[in-house]
């Protein structure tokens, strides 16, 4: 989840313009309830986590925005004054297959500090919401790119084009002119983002009224049109393929600078199939969500005023309701749940809200917005009643054992990446690997198909602990992108050898009713044991698990310098061939 830094005088500032204090003490109580959770706060600096469900609270601005209807009750503002424009942009129609969503905005008379550290500060702000902005909304600027401008040192109208890769302009950051080819293999945002235009034979470039370049999207601005100290007035532009992203960004990035007391000015733009359009829009979006489908996810029933307050808190306003039939039937047939008779309450939220998509999304603002302690409580209406699952009298079986045998119960995550799994461990994949397709760490890229990496991850960060130290997990696996269970333990203790752990898995299996089985050497060097030292276990000719001491060579990558044993069963198998008693 994304974090923002947001300077305590900074808040303050922008509480007070509205008559408001700035109380950190009642953030922190309520903020989580917004979507947030503060991590550290000093006198000078509050971190804050976003969840990745608002990205409409990325800026020390935009939250301090939805902060004041919150936790203050103050009038939300759900749209925002906009000034008409002179300014034109004017799309080619060869960019329909190129980048076809191309907005635009003005923002001018922006404070952005009366120091010099103050308007470094805002440009460094500024800077970060727009990535944060890209990776959030843009999803790596594929969907969604924004460049921001210094108004003074351009010249009005624009014209955005599709032009060949010899078209050359001076980048940001740079000194010379630079042709796209080059910017796409030599410039570092170039390299970064050149895959986004691979394929194309012509790309964007949006022009000014002297043929300078403003922008090359997705990938770099020019350096001419660079925010500096002295920059008062901003032009905004994103370009995208997704309609929504894009107005949200373009959106968000004039809030943060509306908040500095700038005023929004709306541009001309002529898309590339010759429609019109002034934007950005300042109006909110009109949601209906019915009161049979609040009050069943609610447990009780919210009047208008509870219905009004909640969702002024929420930064939306409430409209009132009517009765389905006055709805036309176009204006319901996305709530599959209307009946006739059925109340409709009529909500508008702001445009940036890029999360509203459901009438369940307002649901839970209302929710949030009049507070979850305050819903009541009710009992279930239908029969409840379960069924054990299959394996859960083996499982039962199996954390009494190992708990018996001095193991400490543990849960890692189902999300590991291939070091650990495949590099570290000497073991190959089983069938297919399911990915992720867009992680957000290196260490959590796939979902894992054995247990004893997160064993082996564990013990390394308790490696400054005292021995003998001895864990297990009866976890999810997954092989050819279905579930499966296994159960695995560790164990770091002085003089750990193969006879202990042998020793172990033979209680175990007695523990299990096994009264006959093979305990055979392993061959080969896969996995993480050491030869010689570790075997398999077969019941009644079905391989059901491996165990052994562990190979010095793979306790090293994880920095464990201490004798390791350890084991891995499939319950499943286990379950297969053991008699269940009960």
């Amino acid at each position: 989840m994304p974090t923002i830094s947001i300077q305590q005088k900074l808040l303050s500032e922008l509480m007070a313009q509205h008559g408001l204090k700035h109380d950190i003490e009642k953030m922190a109580i309520q903020l989580p309830l917004l979507g947030t959770d503060i991590d550290t706060c000093d006198e000078h600096t509050l971190d804050i986590e976003i969840f990745p469900d608002r990205p409409d609270l990325l800026s020390g601005e935009t939250l301090a925005r939805a902060i004041r209807p919150f936790l203050h009750g103050a009038k939300s503002e759900p749209s925002f004054d906009i000034d008409t424009g002179s300014i034109q942009m004017r799309v080619d129609p060869e960019l329909e297959h190129v980048r076809p969503i191309i907005l635009g905005a003005v923002v001018r008379n922006v404070k952005t500090g009366n120091t010099e550290e103050a308007k470094d500060d805002f440009i460094k702000a500024l800077m970060e919401h727009q990535e944060k902005l890209h990776f959030a909304l843009g999803r790596g600027r594929r969907r969604a790119s924004i460049g921001v401008h210094d108004l003074s040192k351009v010249a009005p109208p624009f014209h955005v084009q599709a032009v060949p890769s010899s078209t050359s302009f001076c980048p940001l950051a740079m000194t010379e002119e630079m042709t796209l080819d080059e910017i796409l293999t030599s410039h570092p945002k170039g390299v970064d983002y050149a895959h986004l235009l691979e394929g194309m034979n012509a790309y964007p470039i949006i022009f000014d009224a002297n043929k300078e370049v403003l922008s090359f999207p997705p990938i770099i601005n020019g350096n001419h049109t660079t925010v500096s100290q002295s920059t008062k007035d901003f032009f905004i532009d994103v370009t995208g393929w997704d309609r929504r992203a894009c107005e949200s960004s373009l959106m968000l990035i004039a809030l943060q600078l509306v908040e500095r007391g700038g005023q929004i000015e709306s541009v001309e733009v002529t898309g590339y199939d010759g429609t019109v359009e002034h934007l950005p829009n300042p109006e909110p979006i009109e949601h209906q969500v019915t009161q049979r489908l609040l009050d069943g996810l609610l447990g009780r029933s919210l009047t208008d005023e509870e219905v009004s307050t909640a969702i002024n808190r929420m930064g939306g306003e409430y409209l009132g309701r009517k009765l389905a039939t006055e709805f036309t039937s176009t204006s319901v047939t996305k709530m599959s749940d209307v009946v006739e008779g059925d109340s409709i309450l009529t909500i508008a939220m702001p445009r940036w809200r890029f999360d509203i998509l459901h009438p369940v999304d307002l649901v839970e603002d209302v929710a949030i917005g009049h507070g979850y302690e305050d819903l009541g409580s009710d009992v279930p209406k239908a029969p409840l009643t379960a069924i054990p699952r299959a394996d859960s009298e083996i499982r039962r079986r199996l954390r009494d054992s190992l708990q018996g045998l001095g193991l400490m119960q543990i849960q890692s995550l189902t999300l590991s990446n291939d070091f650990d799994q495949f590099e570290a461990m000497r073991w190959p994949p089983m069938g297919e690997v399911t990915r992720i397709t867009n992680p957000i760490t290196i260490d959590h890229t796939l979902l894992r198909q054995y247990l004893l990496p997160g064993l082996f991850r564990l013990m390394a960060s308790n490696r400054h602990h005292d021995l003998p130290q001895a864990v297990y997990e009866l976890g999810t696996v997954v092989r050819d992108h279905k579930n499966s269970d296994r159960f695995a333990f560790l164990v770091a203790e002085q003089g750990g050898g193969f006879a202990a752990i042998r020793g172990r898995i033979q209680a175990l299996l007695r523990d299990l009713g096994a009264k006959e089985y093979a305990i055979e050497p392993l061959k080969g060097t896969m996995g993480p044991w050491l030869t010689g030292r570790c075997a398999k276990v077969v019941i009644d000719g079905v391989h059901v698990g491996c165990f052994g001491e562990m190979d010095p060579a793979v306790s090293a990558q994880y920095e464990l310098r201490v004798p390791l044993n350890g084991a891995e069963f499939d319950i499943a198998a286990l379950q297969s061939v053991l008699p269940d008693p009960v």
